[in-house]
């Protein structure tokens, strides 16, 4: 998966969002798109029989399959669960449930799914109340950016993930080759989603998304959720028992959500399913690589790299240009393990903890990652670790002690503060945006503090005072 870490976990997932210092924003949707072209491949790193997989599905579900609709696109994310396992056996519901899957059905059937289908699922489908509270305990992330780093990149995972990408190097190769995606960057996501596989979530997937659609607070959103994993069942692209992923229904090695899966997941093996919950991790991988490339990866661009700034800087350029390494280069900005960084592309300054901690300057694939989930801190987390798998070495900028993101409060706080100062920022709403950031520049300068824009606890105080 910085600077100011202000995340604030929603239902699907801890989603962060920064501001400050913070990349400029990237589109939180985009036009639904056919799905990628199966590509045949079969993986050395596996001996599972297509055959088989597909008799146990058709022998779970007692009727035959009907391919599923492609849908519209939803940003995979993370959420670790361990409720309701597949395999538990059906239990009785209250009379409100049962009756909401009793209107269900129609809905359901209206968008393809067949009868015996509809029933065979939904028999096995359980309330599960655990997952309303997880749903309503949306606690606001406030780590800084350094924390989050130590352990989304830490060496236990950089050391992992360097003995898996060595493992699936062929299939790695296979899957840059086809979709011109970084393969350190496709694993470093793996390891960032479920530890390379090792924690894909236990909870019953229509379960989860049968309870969040029944308990209305995004019911249209989780109905449309569960009518696709109704669809992949039915097309037998994996059993009922191995339908598990987190609480609020990511799925698979690399956490996709069903509309996701249906757009943008792909068949790399080449025996007819779109198999992400497999021990084997190649269509999971493929269809990572599959979602970046649609999102507009650009090949042979990196991420970005760690710089150094120069003494005098102007810190009005953080956030703002785009400009060729090269122009940067003349600018003072240097890399900073020393190396020489050529121009792969337009890049910008990034101060994810403001002008006292560490810089980088990122590229367009930085927010192409950016797609996979929407927070500076996970694409920093993601590029810098495809990079230690890689064979790179860590982090040398610092990370200023005490720094935190700024509670959602606490950022309504800072704009109120900010506005009755005479420096607007468009509203009191909790989100820094270019306004905000505008603001607190200005304020910055008054004061004589850098104006990096970063919405920091430092500056709070300040305003307080």
């Amino acid at each position: 998966m910085r600077i100011l870490l202000t995340a604030t976990a929603l239902s699907l997932g801890v989603v962060t969002s920064f501001s400050a210092g913070a990349a400029e924003p990237v589109s939180s949707s985009l036009r639904p798109v056919l799905r990628p072209t199966p590509v045949a491949y079969v993986s050395p790193e596996t001996g599972a029989a297509a055959a088989a997989l597909a008799a146990e599905t058709m022998s779970q579900l007692n009727i035959a399959a009907e391919s599923p609709a492609p849908a519209r696109s939803l940003r995979p994310r993370l959420r670790p669960a361990t409720l309701g396992s597949s395999t538990a056996a059906p239990v009785a519901h209250s009379a409100g449930f049962q009756s909401w899957i009793d209107a269900f059905k129609p809905r359901a059937l209206a968008k393809g799914i067949s009868a015996p289908v509809f029933d065979s699922v939904m028999a096995r489908v359980r309330y599960l109340p655990d997952v309303i509270r997880l749903d309503r305990k949306q606690s606001e992330f406030t780590k800084s950016t350094g924390e989050y780093l130590a352990s989304a990149v830490s060496d236990t995972r950089v050391t992992n993930g360097r003995s898996k990408a060595g493992q699936y190097d062929r299939t790695l190769r296979a899957v840059e080759a086809k979709y011109g995606v970084d393969r350190n960057v496709v694993a470093a996501i793996w390891g960032m989603e479920t530890n390379y596989g090792s924690y894909r979530g236990k909870t019953h997937t229509p379960s989860a998304l049968a309870t969040l659609a029944y308990d209305g607070r995004r019911a249209t959103f989780f109905e449309a959720q569960l009518i696709e994993v109704l669809k992949i069942l039915q097309h037998g692209d994996t059993t009922p028992d191995n339908m598990t992923g987190s609480w609020a229904g990511a799925m698979g090695h690399t956490q996709f959500m069903p509309t996701s899966y249906a757009d943008y997941a792909v068949d790399f093996t080449g025996d007819g399913r779109r198999d992400i919950w497999s021990e084997d991790p190649t269509d999971a991988l493929a269809s990572t690589a599959a979602y970046l490339d649609r999102m507009g990866w650009q090949t042979g661009m990196p991420w970005g790299k760690e710089v150094v700034l120069p003494a005098g800087f102007n810190f009005m350029l953080a956030s703002g240009p785009m400009k060729l390494p090269s122009e940067w280069a003349r600018l003072g900005v240097r890399p900073a393990d020393g190396s020489t960084l050529r121009d792969h592309g337009e890049a910008r300054i990034l101060l994810p903890a403001g002008a006292k901690g560490a810089a980088f300057l990122v590229f367009r694939n930085f927010d192409v990652i950016k797609r996979y989930n929407n927070s500076d801190a996970y694409a920093i987390g993601v590029g810098h670790l495809g990079d230690r798998i890689g064979g790179a070495g860590g982090l040398r900028g610092a990370w200023p002690p005490g720094e935190r993101a700024l509670k959602r409060a606490e950022r309504q706080e800072l704009q109120s503060l900010l506005t009755r100062a005479g420096f607007a920022t468009g509203g009191v709403d909790g989100k820094i945006g270019p306004n905000t950031v505008e603001a607190i520049r200005g304020y910055q300068k008054r004061i004589g503090m850098e104006p990096d824009g970063h919405p920091s606890v430092v500056l709070l105080t300040q305003l307080r005072g």
